[in-house]
């Protein structure tokens, strides 16, 4: 295939799913890793990386941060197969002498700020959109939060600025898989709901949609309606998305498949 068709968003399905099996190999060096986030905005991850961002000379033209850091499993990945990142990258994965850690670390190709600690992202996604804006800078800055990360005051604050700003080079994506760690966003946090609520009134334009279309996602992208304010897309995802006895399982929030469960995930997979 070549790479032209392999970008193709009718492709999006195949290479989430070469992304999955991806992650589980590196799950076996590991005694823990944050598989299920990973899994829940692959497609969001797929869609920046593979059709938003402007590329030149191999590098992203735009900036992405990705906010939720126990989601980088899927950044590395990715990276790796944008050759800013190599195979003996992953293979010291969270290693000694490896570069690679359960949280993304600015210096590392491709990675734009430190993050992991949540409710960052937002506030610096904000201060690297305005910057850009000031200086007539035509690159967009994606950001990747999870709702869990929405409980922050900080979050909210940037995107009060945002909004204020009129920050319209930013576009977030909220991975809204209805978990933080181990406990149901709306079972333990009912007045989180409804959260594309929030955002418009603090000046938003908003959209929800299913964060595993790759296609619907991009659709809401190139259709939107106001040029003059920051976009949300909410996504709604499901933790641990392609292995069905991760999906909404909380545990998999924290540990590594044994041998024959990642056995079962990639039979799973290579029959899909």
């Amino acid at each position: 295939m070549n790479k032209r068709s392999y970008l193709s968003p009718k492709n999006s399905k195949s290479r989430c799913n070469f992304y999955r099996k991806e992650i589980l190999k590196i799950s076996q060096s590991v005694p823990a890793l944050h598989i299920a986030p990973a899994f829940s905005c692959i497609e969001i991850c797929d869609l920046i990386y593979n059709h938003l961002i402007k590329w030149k000379n191999s590098k992203p033209d735009d900036v992405f941060l990705m906010s939720k850091g126990h989601g980088c499993m899927i950044q590395y990945v990715i990276l790796k197969e944008r050759k800013l990142l190599t195979e003996k990258d992953l293979k010291f994965y969270c290693k000694p002498n490896g570069r690679l850690g359960a949280h993304p670390d600015y210096g590392v190709p491709g990675i734009e700020a430190s993050t992991g600690s949540l409710g960052h992202g937002m506030g610096i996604s904000v201060g690297m959109a305005f910057a850009d804006m000031a200086q007539k800078r035509k690159n967009l800055v994606y950001l990747v939060l999870s709702d869990g990360e929405c409980q922050e005051g900080s979050t909210w604050e940037a995107a009060m600025m945002a909004g204020n700003l009129k920050l319209s080079n930013l576009i977030a994506f909220v991975d809204m898989n209805d978990f933080s760690g181990l406990e149901r966003m709306s079972e333990g946090h009912p007045a989180f709901h409804p959260l594309s609520k929030k955002f418009e009134s603090f000046g938003w334009e908003v959209y929800e949609v299913d964060g595993h279309s790759t296609e619907k996602m991009k659709k809401v992208i190139l259709n939107r309606s106001n040029m003059k304010k920051p976009l949300v897309i909410i996504c709604k995802t499901i933790k641990g998305k392609g292995v069905s006895y991760m999906e909404n399982v909380p545990i998999w929030h924290y540990r590594s498949p044994s041998k024959d469960e990642f056995i079962l995930a990639m039979k799973e997979l290579n029959e899909k």
